[in-house]
């Protein structure tokens, strides 16, 4: 291994050597403590130190690093206190998840490291967002993310590197490429010769470095840091490296040949260097004995601090409490002058004035910059708030969802506007794994809002008219609102800005231009979890949402003589329990309608929701009533009859008779 120091000082040199040193003798610890029980899982990075620990040590403290399993050396680089290291791999309180995610799914906002998860693609975008708000700021910073070979398979990594191309981000993307993905050998993960040819594709500088030399690493690292900071851009950097033991312990390496195994073990990135560095009379031979000592002490005083501690303490309600973050929801009360407009405005109107509210607020989405969206909602923005505020993207919904998490972890709030409800499938990942469960692991929120134009009988077919709130109302974490009214669709969706979680926003496209109502001229809000009654009678309960509350609006005036309590919940997470049970009370019956199909609808859960609270108020059976358990067609006679409105009013009836 050819080593050259040229520009590095001896201090630095030595430095390089002590943070490569650390890990590798925690490592060997862990390993011990794991073959003794006292560890329940590990991921090695033994061989693979040089790249954390350059990467790690080029960079400032205060920017941003997204780690994986094998970059113990980041986390130690950054002089995170071993103790809690060694917490969080036992499941200890004093660890950085409260015992809720193990070995290096966490971050740390004190550390400026976020943390992976089992999902790998996401964190790419999610660095995307992370350098988008250093762009924003005009903060001069760098923001490096790894993957391994096998991450670079994942649409996540095509998503993330066309994002950073097209927008500049200053992002360095760094491939550990250590020979396979679990056991899957390079030659079954792609076809180039070297990943780092892939950057021509995404006209990006890129670069291949040898991982297991620290002085190439750091050089690399060094010289691009300070070149981004000044001329922001994205690179792409493939370390080749290798992995010396399994992909974690369980494993094992029996499908790695032995020669393979040898041609690396002789180039071990600390054996090597500590040898260059004697030679050079940078390190003195017994300097490194001093060295392992004092790394050796601090691992066994941190450990014995770790294992002190007592096991962590199941409190059921800080375990419901911290799966969001705490919002105190602030009322703005509306003007006294209103205009008579529709949904689809009122939902402008209501994004504008919270633009203008507040600047740190970036709207993402396909075709909202000069072409207004394709429903017309952001028409005019790019002229009242410029391009680096609403940004037209790629197709590409997955980044753009990472993304958005990354503008939250630094700093800033996004509105991403999926062009169809439908099309959140393919950003389905970041939704519900990163976005949902961020505050509950580590603390972190996701201040976020996906806007999800959604719902049939528009003549729209299977991919353009789902209206699938019940893929998220399933997922702790994720808040989920459903206006009916333009009235409430403004100042829900102020509150949804405002809401430092994540929040699906429903829109149903067949009332954007069919419903009007008179709204305040002014910026307001309303609160989540209050549903509206807006009939009153004690003959049955109605309850539904969305655009069914409009054909239950109208199937009342064909029926006049039925005195209903009718109530439009408005957001579905939260829910409005308390309305639903006391009007329960009241009628003694209750029917609940909504659009998508029955079988694990949010209907199903209010059904049982009622029949566990208040069965002994009930004079009948809960009615569920739905579309058909068929994807939602495009012909219109098909349409009308996978649509529930007849078969509501039947129902109806029939439950008003009982």
């Amino acid at each position: 291994m050819q080593y050259q120091n040229k520009g590095i000082s001896a201090e630095t040199q030595q430095l390089l050597y002590r943070r490569m040193l650390k890990p590798r003798m925690i490592e060997e610890k862990m390993l011990i403590l794991l073959r003794q029980g006292k560890i329940s899982k590990w991921f090695s990075g033994i061989g693979q130190e040089a790249i954390s620990v350059g990467v790690a040590t080029a960079m400032h403290d205060d920017e941003y690093i997204l780690p994986m399993h094998r970059n113990l050396g980041v986390f130690t680089s950054r002089n995170i206190p071993l103790h809690r290291l060694f917490a969080q791999w036992q499941g200890k309180e004093g660890g950085f998840t409260k015992g809720r995610d193990r070995s290096f799914h966490f971050g740390t906002q004190a550390y400026k490291i976020v943390g992976m998860i089992s999902h790998l693609g996401p964190q790419l975008g999610v660095a995307d967002g992370i350098a988008l708000a250093d762009v924003l700021q005009k903060r001069k910073s760098v923001t490096a993310v790894f993957t391994g070979e096998g991450g670079t398979s994942e649409g996540d990594f095509h998503e993330a590197l066309n994002i950073a191309s097209v927008w500049d981000l200053p992002v360095i993307f760094c491939i550990e490429n250590n020979g396979y993905g679990l056991s899957t050998p390079t030659n079954e993960q792609y076809r180039c010769k070297h990943l780092v040819d892939r950057g021509a594709g995404y006209g990006m500088e890129s670069h291949m470095v040898d991982g297991n030399n620290i002085l190439e690493v750091y050089s690399v690292m060094d010289r691009l840091c300070n070149s981004i900071r000044s001329k922001p851009r994205p690179v792409m950097l493939e370390f080749k490296t290798f992995r010396m033991r399994g992909h974690e312990e369980a494993s094992g390496t029996k499908y790695v040949p032995k020669e393979l195994m040898d041609k690396w073990a002789e180039k071990d990135p600390i054996g090597n260097y500590e040898s260059f560095l004697v030679a050079e009379q940078i390190l003195e031979p017994s300097a490194i004995e001093t060295i392992r000592k004092e790394i050796g002490d601090e691992i066994d005083e941190n450990l014995k601090l770790a294992f002190d501690e007592k096991e962590v303490e199941c409190i059921e309600e800080k375990e419901l409490s911290d799966v969001l973050k705490s919002f105190d929801y602030k009322e703005v009360k509306e003007n006294e002058i209103s205009k008579k407009i529709r949904l689809v405005d009122a939902i402008s109107e209501g994004l504008r004035q919270a633009m203008e509210r507040d600047e740190e607020l970036v709207i993402m989405g396909q075709d909202i910059a000069d072409y207004g969206g394709v429903f017309k909602i952001t028409d005019g923005f790019v002229e009242a708030f410029g391009r680096e505020r609403v940004r037209n993207t790629p197709i590409c919904e997955s980044a753009v969802v990472s993304a958005a998490m990354g503008l939250s972890i630094n700093g800033m709030k996004a509105v991403v506007e999926m062009q169809f409800a439908d099309f959140v499938s393919t950003g389905f990942n970041p939704v519900v794994n990163y976005l949902a469960k961020s505050h509950y692991r580590w603390n972190e929120n996701a201040d976020v809002v996906i806007r999800m134009p959604c719902g049939g009988d528009v003549g729209a077919g299977p991919f353009h008219s789902q209206t699938n709130e019940a893929w998220f109302t399933k997922t702790p974490g994720l808040k989920v609102v459903y206006p009916a009214f333009p009235y409430d669709a403004k100042g829900l969706l102020a509150t949804a800005i405002n809401d430092p979680n994540p929040v699906l926003f429903f829109e149903h496209k067949a009332l954007y231009r069919s419903i009007y109502q008179e709204v305040p001229t002014s910026y307001y809000t309303l609160p989540f979890g209050k549903a509206a009654l807006l009939r009153e009678g004690d003959d049955i309960s109605i309850v539904t949402y969305g655009a069914a509350v409009h054909w239950a609006l109208d199937t009342l005036k064909k029926h006049p003589g039925i005195k209903a309590d009718l109530i439009d919940l408005r957001t579905l997470a939260p829910l409005d329990r308390d309305t639903i049970y006391t009007s329960v009370r009241k009628t003694g019956k209750l029917i609940v309608l909504q659009e998508d199909s029955l079988f694990g609808g949010i209907a199903s859960d209010i059904s049982a929701l009622v029949m566990e609270n208040c069965f002994e108020q009930l004079d009948a059976p809960v009615k569920r009533v739905a579309s058909l358990e068929t994807p939602i067609p495009f012909a219109k006679g098909l349409e009308n009859n996978y649509l529930p409105k007849a078969r509501f009013e039947k129902e109806l009836l029939a439950l008003v008779a009982y």
